[in-house]
């Protein structure tokens, strides 16, 4: 394991192109630097100035004694049986998050989850990550080092037509719209030809409506948008996602609207379905579902809910979820089943949770209330 640090250098790990530039400027050199930098950084997952062969040995040495490229530490690092990679990984102050590289089944695509704060600043009642409460944001450097140390770990981005990560799906631990000042800038990163090269319907951002925040960022970025949906009635969604308090779903489904209308192409939302057995699973919640959507260009990913320990909810059957995708295809939607990956390993959707100095103390009293109902 790697042991995280603090220090005075500058980390170009989660620098933008521009701020890498304004870097090489501060230090008086050309803003053409930057380009060589990033991609040694990046495409080649480079973290020694030394082997940086296309700068001067006089840069090289400037650069190790102001800078470096630290990304996480490695805690952990597993693979399921089907192929899902696993990294709990440590960040500033000895937090954990986990990330996870899902392959798919004929090999051509890799997409990578990341987490964007140490557990989440919400507490949707079917998710574990939510059950161990909030610590902080992570940071621009610790968002994008999580691509970093999964395309170190599989090869260089020598070939672009065979990439090490193909996609970026932000739904790992945390709201990314609750850290949208470091999320933003790291998706960046990831679209950038100097960074990563993924085309912007290869990145995902999926929220759970922190409307403000939707609509702030369809005038920055236009990555792909998905929304942890989970009900289709604001009574049922107020009990399972409680931001939805907040912004209820008509609020939501407008901002969607408003954020569509600000891509330059033609777009669906995904809409992020957690079927939990009779909660949310009846013919009732499919009629109710695609009534709801039909003026929003969508898409419906069904979830079958992974369970956890204490979570109160179940997974529904086999049947009942593929019965449930029959109701919203006779309603006319096409919403395929999302197959539980990486669950042996404790990396399905869901089930992520890290290492969390939990400043909420939601962890602590959702531990009692498990106590209480033991006793």
């Amino acid at each position: 394991m790697t042991a995280i640090t603090q220090s005075s250098r500058t980390n170009l790990l989660g620098l933008s192109h521009e701020g890498m530039e304004a870097f090489f400027v501060s230090i008086g050199e050309k803003k053409f630097r930057a380009a060589q930098v990033m991609k040694w950084i990046h495409h080649e997952g480079c973290d020694d100035f030394e082997a940086m062969t296309n700068l001067s040995k006089a840069l090289r040495t400037r650069l190790a004694e102001v800078a470096e490229i630290r990304g996480p530490g490695v805690v952990y690092e597993g693979t399921s049986n089907d192929g899902t990679r696993k990294w709990v990984l440590e960040v500033e102050d000895g937090s954990y998050v986990e990330t996870v590289l899902i392959p798919s089944d004929n090999g051509t695509r890799r997409t990578l989850c990341v987490s964007s704060q140490v557990g989440c600043s919400l507490d949707c009642s079917f998710c574990s990550t939510g059950k161990q409460g909030f610590q902080r944001n992570l940071t621009a450097a610790e968002i994008i080092g999580q691509v970093w140390v999964a395309q170190r770990s599989v090869g260089p981005r020598r070939d672009t037509a065979n990439r090490p990560v193909t996609n970026v799906v932000m739904m790992g631990m945390g709201e990314p719209l609750l850290n949208y000042d470091n999320v933003v800038p790291a998706m960046k990163l990831m679209l950038d030809d100097n960074g990563y090269g993924l085309s912007k319907r290869r990145v995902t951002l999926s929220t759970s409506g922190v409307v403000p925040m939707i609509d702030r960022l369809g005038d920055e970025i236009d990555v792909s948008l998905a929304i942890s949906l989970h009900a289709a009635n604001d009574e049922l969604r107020n009990e399972l996602v409680p931001i939805n308090r907040k912004y209820n779903i008509r609020n939501l489904l407008d901002a969607c609207q408003r954020y569509l209308a600000k891509c330059d192409d033609t777009r669906l939302v995904t809409i992020e379905y957690t079927l939990i057995k009779d909660v949310n699973d009846q013919q009732e919640h499919a009629e109710q579902l695609a009534a709801l959507l039909k003026e929003l260009p969508c898409k419906i990913n069904l979830i079958p809910f992974n369970p956890f320990p204490h979570s109160g909810y179940e997974k529904p059957s086999r049947n009942q979820t593929m019965r449930f995708q029959q109701w919203l295809y006779e309603l006319g939607y096409t919403a395929p089943i999302r197959t539980t990956r990486g669950d042996d390993i404790d990396a399905a959707c869901g089930q992520l949770v890290g290492r969390v100095k939990d400043r909420t103390r939601r962890h602590e009293r959702y531990i009692q209330s498990i106590q209480l109902d033991a006793d």
